[in-house]
């Protein structure tokens, strides 16, 4: 690994604080950047845009998080990781003002394409900052926390900003994340401890990754299923307006169910990964493949729509905990290059997904893009069971017979 930290730079009696305040981060950080799902409508109509324009505040967000993700440890390399997580903060604050009061799309974009920074250079950090604030034994616990932040805003971004946006419009439902963003900054501020690095990064570390037998496999089949996630995702309210024909304040239910579903989700899952990591990898794009399909055959229906987004909210929230717990058992040794390169990945998978799927929609409607995701979804699953085969055939090959090997899936 090219980047290397100093682990006595720790402070425990500051550690559990500036832990959970990571963790508003992330939820705060989280909300700004799925904010305009819930209000894909009104910001189209407020900017003179479609509804797939629209949707690229997504798409452009994941690019420069993509960017960031790849580049922010050689480029900030000597950087203290303290001083560098405040100016990430900083930059999602000075985003949210800038997105609230955009006069135009360009304007919105470049606010858009601050919280892709903030985004790629956040997430690649949090792994290697969890492991500096706190005992080792401590780790799982406190990346717990940091992915609980997700999961909540995840939970109430969606309905939030559909509730406030039918009250105070999507600007002012953008500008209520500055003043959290604020507090989060203060936060951090005094109880982050300073993090000197004390080797140069490398642009290059987290792509020789990609040498180790299994990890193509895995960032392929992770790649391909938040394409497909958010292919879908992207345009869930333009969808419940126009197919499913519910109001705002129906909207914002249906979406407080599927986060209300994710956190259920998020809060189980770990306990059937333990166990059957591959397996839970190849089930869960294939149940959501499934859950699209439904989606495209029953999506009139107010009372069949409903589970449906339960389910999706269920399986969809809680697979990125599969995804990082794959990142540190496939790389043990060096998690950090690999979480860099997973959450490039992720971005652009996203990025992508939400940029075809806008110009699905444009072009051809609803059912084609809700199909395209399940298709998507379906080939995340052959993927990654392909090379948990694979792993299994090794195991096989390494030790006959093998208790590990025959329980591989």
């Amino acid at each position: 690994m090219e980047v290397t930290t100093n682990q006595k730079a720790t402070q425990p009696m500051a550690a559990w604080s500036a832990v959970f305040a990571l963790s508003l981060c992330a939820s705060t950080l989280v909300a700004s950047e799925f904010m305009p799902v819930s209000l894909l409508t009104p910001i189209a109509s407020g900017l003179h845009l479609t509804e797939g324009q629209a949707g690229q505040a997504i798409s452009v967000s994941g690019l420069f998080a993509v960017l960031a993700s790849l580049l922010i440890s050689a480029a900030t390399s000597g950087f203290d990781r303290r001083s560098l997580l405040l100016w990430l903060t900083g930059l999602m604050l000075v985003s949210g003002v800038i997105v609230a009061f955009a006069p135009n799309y360009p304007v919105f974009i470049a606010g858009r394409a601050l919280v892709g920074v903030t985004i790629g250079g956040f997430w690649s950090l949090s792994a290697a900052t969890m492991i500096r604030l706190v005992p080792t034994t401590d780790v799982p616990r406190a990346l717990a926390v940091l992915n609980g932040g997700n999961a909540l805003a995840t939970t109430i971004a969606a309905p939030l900003g559909s509730f406030l946006g039918q009250y105070i419009g999507w600007r002012g439902a953008f500008f209520c994340v500055v003043p959290v963003a604020a507090l989060t900054f203060v936060w951090q501020f005094l109880t982050l401890p300073k993090m000197p690095i004390q080797k140069r990064g490398s642009a290059t570390a987290a792509f020789k990754v990609l040498r180790r037998p299994q990890v193509p496999y895995g960032m392929l089949a992770a790649a391909l299923f938040f394409l497909g996630q958010f292919a879908l995702f992207t345009y869930l309210r333009p969808f419940l307006e126009t197919v499913t024909r519910v109001d705002v304040t129906t909207i914002s239910a249906l979406l407080l169910l599927m986060g209300v579903a994710g956190l259920i989700g998020t809060s189980i899952i770990g306990f059937v990964i333990r166990e059957r990591l591959y397996a839970s990898l190849i089930v869960m794009p294939l149940a959501m493949a499934l859950v699209a399909v439904a989606v495209t055959a029953f999506g009139s229906s107010p009372i069949a729509i409903a589970p449906l987004m339960f389910l999706w909210g269920f399986i969809g929230t809680a697979a990125p905990v599969g995804w990082w717990t794959w990142v540190s058992k496939a790389l043990p040794d060096d998690a950090e290059a690999g979480g860099g390169l997973m959450v490039a990945v992720v971005q652009l998978a996203i990025t992508t997904g939400a940029a075809g799927g806008g110009v699905l929609f444009d072009s051809s409607g609803y059912r084609a893009t809700f199909l395209f995701s399940a298709v998507i979804l379906a080939l995340s699953s052959s993927v990654i069971l392909i090379g948990a085969l694979r792993r299994k055939a090794k195991l096989d090959l390494q030790c006959t017979p093998c208790p590990s090997a025959s329980s591989a899936l």
